[in-house]
């Protein structure tokens, strides 16, 4: 016997089933990341409930919400029962979460850790689909001045520019950079390009008493540092 296709309905659920009246009754955190996902949707198809489509989606995902974020609209419109309107409202729900982010870590205004630089340049880079190379320029106190993106596309000693670095080290007044960049791959391992770039900035940089402070090899959850590594 069929399935009457109207079970699918997230409107025939007791009300604790159903995400929106759950978020109200029992709160935002309760509700699972499929749950939240479903809210954006609204609705699914007549074959499947906005639910079952959120996690049908998040597993193409590996159920990882900042993988999400990395879909284009067109990727989202794939699924069956997300048209442009609904993929826009995904793509949009998740750049606010990840500008919330940002406006909290990017508070951070010394550094006295990896993990410092890690939270102030992972809304920054985390989500790139490409390399990025950045240097955070710091006082005599660790005291960020600037941070600015060096290259864009991938990390070789031609794309690293050098003199641009230390120019802007030099305008700034700093006594310290600390370098990073991403790895859209997810390895935290260095590669033998990311060392020769490391040394080529720090001989430049001793060479005008600044000093290089460690090098971030940056994914979207985790980092890299070649100084707690003793790799500087």
């Amino acid at each position: 016997m069929a399935e009457n296709p109207s079970s699918f309905s997230i409107k025939h659920w007791s009300d604790d089933d159903k995400p929106r009246e759950k978020l109200l009754r029992k709160g935002r955190s309760v509700l699972s990341d499929a749950e939240l996902v479903a809210i954006l949707i609204g609705s699914g198809s007549k074959n499947e409930s906005a639910v079952a489509l959120s996690k049908r989606i998040l597993a193409s995902a590996n159920h990882s919400l900042g993988e999400l974020g990395k879909l284009s609209i067109k990727q989202l419109m794939k699924f069956k029962g997300v048209g442009e309107a609904k993929a826009v409202t995904i793509a949009a729900a998740l750049e606010i979460g990840r500008r919330r982010r940002g406006e909290g870590t990017l508070k951070i205004t010394r550094i006295n850790s990896s993990s410092d630089v890690f939270e102030h340049l992972l809304p920054l880079m985390g989500d790139l689909l490409h390399e990025e190379f950045w240097i955070v320029y710091l006082n005599n106190a660790n005291g960020i001045l600037y941070t600015a993106q060096l290259s864009k596309g991938g990390i070789t000693g031609t794309l690293v520019d050098v003199r641009i670095a230390m120019k802007q080290a030099l305008e700034l007044g700093a006594v310290a950079l600390i370098l990073a960049h991403n790895h859209p791959s997810g390895t935290l391992r260095p590669s033998e390009a990311d060392k020769a770039v490391t040394q080529k900035l720090k001989l430049a940089a001793e060479a005008l008493d600044i000093k290089i402070l460690d090098h971030l090899i940056i994914t979207q959850k985790d980092y890299f540092s070649f100084a707690d590594d003793n790799a500087l």
